[in-house]
């Protein structure tokens, strides 16, 4: 890497912010469960908007590569520097800028962590809606890029149902605004273009998002059951009813005897499936809705309801929902994480399915899940010093995305493609879409300079699109853990 583009950026941001020792950038050559690594020539920490637009412009200059990164939460290698180049650490850009009460909006850069800005909320009576199980460290602008979901996502929606306008740079190097405070726009919704572009078409570096009032009454309920088939039944059946749950996660025998083990819960040892589900607004309304839902309960066979009323009671059985990945490392080094939607009336043939595959490939697969939206997150465990494991916990992974993509499902909910699924993309959009897609791309950054080689399959030597996950993940090459 030319070091006359480090003398740049460290006039542009102090020597202090522009790391290029191989020791610093070791701890930017992956994210959270990526199983591919890669290093940075050059990570750039800026502290303001401006700051991450004279980098892009310098790396412009330079004809260099630039990647954004955010805390590195990430679950698809997005925000991984596949060309090298320079990493832009936005971490820094961590200011919550202003919350505007009367009109439920905050301003914050992309830099704050999800449960921040709740956190900072919480006294005004009001709270932001997408919370990913990462809330605790994840950052606004990763959420934003893959367009993150989380438990509460059956009710409130999405991160894009929360973003009325985005600041960013521009690979042209110029900062703008996108969209608009008072929640009306004109023209193409530009905004929604870049929630879950993964930062292919511009850096986000601040955001203005609604927030909601915390609701009056709130309850969790934890039902357990001594069948999938029982508790995917009181999935489809709660949602064909109409009552709209705030949450509705499915947790399986497996993962709740490891959350157990690891964190003592006490939740039903004897349970096949567990639900969590939340019911929140008006208190008349929550009575009224809970009295449907019990009744709903009866007539799948549940067979233990808890009730969680208190505020320490409920973040007592999100906190063991949220704690699952890291109860399942007693029993393997590693997983591999899949991110994929189906329709809901398809919960119970998908589970089998899964169930399924596990044996087949004689892997240990847990789920843990956002049922209400049909968000599935199969966990295949596997040792990455077993390359036989590695191949089949790979093949176990693409063959789930493939039933899931035949009965109408989505390669990807709420992680993003990034290069983990980038060369299934086939699999779910035509060439012609495909091709589209690349056409949007090469006009907003025609130099390509944008994180580059991410979402979109890279083409063999006839020109054609590899259908299957990347060769190195099912040989373990480059793999960490």
């Amino acid at each position: 890497m030319s070091q006359a583009l480090v003398y740049t950026l460290r006039s542009i941001l102090g020597a202090r912010y522009v790391l290029d020792q191989p020791e610093e950038l070791m701890a930017y050559e992956c994210d959270a469960c990526t199983l591919i690594q890669k290093k940075p020539d050059i990570v750039a920490l800026p502290k303001t908007p401006e700051e991450v637009a004279q980098v892009v412009q310098a790396c412009i200059q330079a004809g260099v590569p630039y990647t954004a990164r955010g805390a590195g939460t990430g679950l698809s290698g997005g925000a991984l520097p596949m060309q090298g180049g320079v990493q832009i650490g936005l971490n820094r850009l961590s200011r919550i800028v202003a919350i505007d009460v009367p009109n439920r909006t905050a301003t914050v850069e992309v830099g704050v962590i999800n449960a921040s800005l709740n956190t900072a909320l919480k006294p005004y009576g009001l709270f932001y809606a997408p919370d990913p199980s990462s809330q605790s460290a994840c950052t606004l602008g990763g959420n934003i890029a893959e367009n993150a979901g989380g438990i509460h996502c059956i009710k409130y929606g999405v991160t894009t149902d929360h973003v009325l306008a985005l600041q960013m740079v521009l690979p042209d190097g110029s900062l703008t605004w996108i969209g608009s405070q008072n929640r009306r726009s004109h023209g193409p919704n530009l905004v929604g273009l870049m929630v879950g572009s993964e930062g292919t078409l511009g850096i986000i570096t601040q955001a203005i998002v609604k927030i909601t009032p915390v609701p009056e009454k709130v309850r969790v309920y934890l039902a357990a059951f001594d069948s999938v088939a029982d508790a995917g039944g009181t999935v489809a059946r709660i949602i064909r009813s109409g009552l709209v749950p705030s949450a509705l996660e499915f947790m399986d025998a497996f993962t709740v005897t490891a959350v157990n083990q690891a964190f003592q819960v006490g939740f039903p040892e004897d349970a096949e499936a567990v639900l969590l589900i939340e019911l929140d607004g008006p208190a008349a309304q929550v009575l009224q809705d809970e009295k449907k839902l019990l009744s709903i309960l009866e007539d799948h066979r549940v067979s233990q309801v808890r009730t969680g009323e208190t505020e320490a009671e409920r973040l007592a059985l999100w906190k063991a929902r949220k704690a699952t990945v890291a109860a399942y490392g007693r029993y393997a080094p590693a997983f591999y994480l899949n991110d994929t939607v189906i329709p809901r009336s398809q919960l119970v043939n998908l589970l089998e399915k899964i169930y399924a595959v596990a044996e087949r490939y004689e892997v240990i697969i847990c789920n843990v899940f956002h049922a209400g939206d049909g968000n599935l997150h199969p966990h295949v465990l596997f040792d990455p010093d077993i390359p036989d494991q590695v191949r089949r916990a790979m093949q176990a992974g693409e063959e789930i995305l493939q039933a899931c993509l035949a009965v109408g499902g989505a390669l990807s909910g709420e992680h993003g493609i990034g290069i983990e699924k980038s060369e299934l993309m086939p699999l779910q959009f035509s060439p012609e879409s495909l091709e589209k897609m690349r056409q949007l791309k090469r006009t907003v950054d025609p130099l390509g300079l944008c994180n580059p080689e991410k979402i979109f399959p890279m083409r063999t030597a006839c020109g054609e699109a590899r259908h299957a996950i990347s060769p190195a993940l099912l040989t373990g090459e480059g793999l960490w853990i």
